[in-house]
């Protein structure tokens, strides 16, 4: 047991060795370690703790990592290249393992969102739910990755904040939505004779934002694993300029960000000054906007080409007036920003309403003329309970328990 639990210890994926099968007088056993979300250094490891030799482990690498990320292989059966007698010894130990998609809702406008079940903290319970959205659009589709369970922010126009933080996602279950995800949009080659070089226009995910459950940046290695996965060029291959990751302002971990993640970055700003903002996002009382903006004018690589995205949510009589506005713009002057304007999607017992579509385009105008690009996000997926702000696993769903005692029942 001793060494199967270093490994446990030191691999992120690793579940707890609480959950155990047993069979009669069979002895318990740990749960096979999720191979999804371990970078190529971990992967080499677990291979020479199988006792491979040297000179083989660089090329059996590849070839697990083009199995699980090129081809979407979900067991080890697949990966012919591999001896029958090497994939028994993984099988064994080892898995190619997803969340588990426990709803999957579709709205009239295309958007899907994804209720994933994670592995169980201890045998016989239910394990805790993420959501997850899929935005398409013409000539291109979001995935909307979250990184935590539940959040620890509280912000205050956000349904997510209502629940409590439960725990960080591993870098196997920030990877394995988009796993997910192309599964359901049936986005795999058909064989391993395909090419493996696939560009945006013949993929359905043709850009990540990590703006779902959660703070990614109180997440931050297991995000950055996770995202430096999703861009390999031998696997998933998603460019870092389509990967954008949304913060409500961590300013420590900023600068970090770009140098150890280097994908787009996105501030939920939300408000001109900080009076209005310690309400909004109380995480402003520890880091205030001139900290904040200050982190992002020293962002590694900004440039008018690579420039930040400031989400400002439009909450009626709060934040939505042409001083405000004008307020906005001299606040962020200086900084390669565009500032995204989002309608407020209302959840049951939000406090707030959203700004009239009038003063919506009064407000959009002051900053366009300033010459920032403003665009307004279109509402997607309301009807679902999948737009911006209105994430919560239990949200307008029977609660996990409850699901799990109906199936038990229907099993019976």
């Amino acid at each position: 047991m001793a060494p199967q639990l270093d490994i446990a210890r030191s691999n992120p994926n690793a579940p707890s060795l609480d959950g155990q099968e047993t069979g009669g007088t069979e002895a318990a056993r740990p749960r096979r370690i999720n191979m999804v979300g371990l970078t190529r250094e971990q992967l080499a490891d677990e291979l020479k703790a199988l006792g491979l030799p040297e000179k083989q482990i660089r090329m059996r690498v590849n070839q697990l990592w083009n199995g699980i990320y090129n081809r979407g292989l979900k067991n080890f059966e697949g990966i012919t290249s591999l001896s029958k007698e090497l994939r028994a010894q993984l099988n064994e130990r080892y898995e190619i393992a997803r969340p588990e998609v426990v709803e999957e809702l579709v709205s009239v406008d295309g958007t899907r969102k994804w209720l994933m079940r994670l592995a169980p903290e201890k045998p016989g319970q239910p394990g805790p739910e993420i959501e997850t959205v899929y935005i398409p659009e013409e000539g291109r589709g979001t995935l909307c990755i979250s990184s935590q369970v539940g959040c620890t922010l509280t912000c205050t126009f956000c349904h997510t904040g209502t629940q409590k933080l439960v725990r960080n996602l591993t870098p196997g279950e920030i990877v394995g939505q988009l796993l997910v995800a192309r599964d359901s949009l049936n986005e795999w080659p058909e064989s391993a004779d395909q090419p493996r070089i696939r560009n945006s226009d013949d993929r359905m995910v043709t850009n990540i934002v990590m703006m779902g459950m959660g703070e990614p940046l109180y997440n931050f290695e297991n995000v950055r694993d996770a995202l430096n996965i999703v861009s390999d060029g031998e696997g998933l291959q998603l460019s870092k300029r389509r990967i954008t990751l949304s913060t409500s302002g961590v300013v420590p971990e900023i600068p970090r960000a770009g140098e150890e993640i280097g994908c787009m970055l996105a501030i939920s700003l939300h408000a001109p000054n900080d009076e209005v903002r310690d309400k909004l996002v109380p995480l402003n009382r520890k880091y205030p906007i001139a900290e904040l903006l200050d982190a992002c004018r020293q962002y590694p690589g900004l440039r008018n080409a690579q420039r930040i995205t400031f989400e400002y949510v439009m909450l009626k009589d709060v934040n939505d007036s042409v001083e405000d506005a004008k307020a906005l713009v001299r606040l962020l002057k200086g900084i390669p920003a565009k500032i995204n304007l989002i309608p407020f999607n209302p959840w049951p017992g939000s406090p707030y309403e959203c700004s009239d579509w009038g003063q919506i385009e009064k407000f959009a105008d002051v900053v366009n003329r300033a010459g920032y690009a403003s665009p307004v996000r279109t509402p997607r997926g309301r009807d679902i309970m999948a737009a911006c702000g209105q994430l919560k696993s239990e949200s307008v769903k029977r609660r996990a328990s409850e699901r799990l005692k109906a199936k038990q029942a229907e099993e019976a």
